[in-house]
């Protein structure tokens, strides 16, 4: 049974159209849950994305794939809000290894990805049962270890090649996610728990990051007071400066203070 009368009108008929749509590429039984912000009650329609995860009961064909990529490009030609839906597909006996790769519309394109430790802790702390069975008793949970471990390889390995990467900053997304995940993965790691982007924007400036910077995010994330770059032309090259110079030396601490931990 879903709980779509209580998200806002537009995200109410996608979902109910994507259900409709997955009753018929995927003819076996299916759960769908939410995870993320529509799961953790910080989603803002038209600037989050929705996060789902899709179990079914036997592993995908070349065909079901086929269903399934037509499935969200006809959903995203046909209603805008759509091109924020991402969905991973897991086989009920395909659950167990975190590290497995899954079928994946995201971004607007099909491809494969594992299920993360911390996308699994989120579906059991706070997920959101759209549709099928719960996930207690469907998704093995993540033990602390395995989650610290994660999250501390994913700053080492992820997130500080990508900071070397100094084009990509320019844009609103690598900031906003970057800056996001790194005071979520310290909230984590100390205190074991899994804090809300809004909650994140508290913590980052606790740690000290750039005021302005953390200021842009929560405008455009939150507010509707033009973005700075609408009146500074330079800001996106001084908001990238500003965040690598205080977001590298941020993950590095991270990383060393508690790989031993994970």
């Amino acid at each position: 049974m879903t709980t779509a009368a209580k998200h806002p009108a537009d995200t109410t008929d996608l979902l109910t159209g994507f259900l409709a749509g997955l009753r018929e590429a995927l003819p076996t039984p299916f759960s769908l849950w939410a995870h993320g912000s529509l799961a953790g009650g910080d989603y803002q329609e038209g600037r989050s994305d929705l996060d789902l995860i899709a179990v079914v009961a036997r592993p995908l064909t070349p065909d079901d794939e086929a269903r399934l990529t037509a499935l969200h490009e006809g959903l995203d030609a046909a209603l805008p809000l759509a091109a924020h839906l991402h969905c991973s597909y897991i086989a009920r006996g395909e659950a167990d290894d975190p590290d497995r790769p899954h079928f994946t519309w995201a971004h607007r394109e099909a491809y494969t990805r594992p299920v993360t430790p911390v996308t699994r802790r989120e579906l059991h702390a706070f997920g959101l049962v759209l549709h099928g069975d719960p996930v207690d008793g469907t998704l093995p949970p993540v033990d602390d270890r395995t989650l610290k471990r994660y999250i501390v390889d994913n700053l080492a390995e992820y997130w500080r090649p990508v900071a070397e990467r100094r084009e990509l900053w320019l844009e609103d997304v690598w900031v906003d996610l970057g800056l996001l995940v790194l005071a979520r993965s310290r909230v984590t790691l100390s205190e074991g728990t899994l804090p809300s982007k809004a909650e994140a924007l508290t913590v980052l400036t606790e740690l000290g990051a750039p005021a302005d910077v953390v200021a842009d995010i929560s405008r455009r994330r939150y507010g509707n007071v033009p973005a700075q770059a609408a009146a500074d032309p330079d800001w996106p090259e001084r908001r990238r400066d500003l965040t690598l110079d205080w977001l590298v030396p941020a993950i590095e601490h991270t990383v060393r203070t508690h790989s031993a931990d994970a």
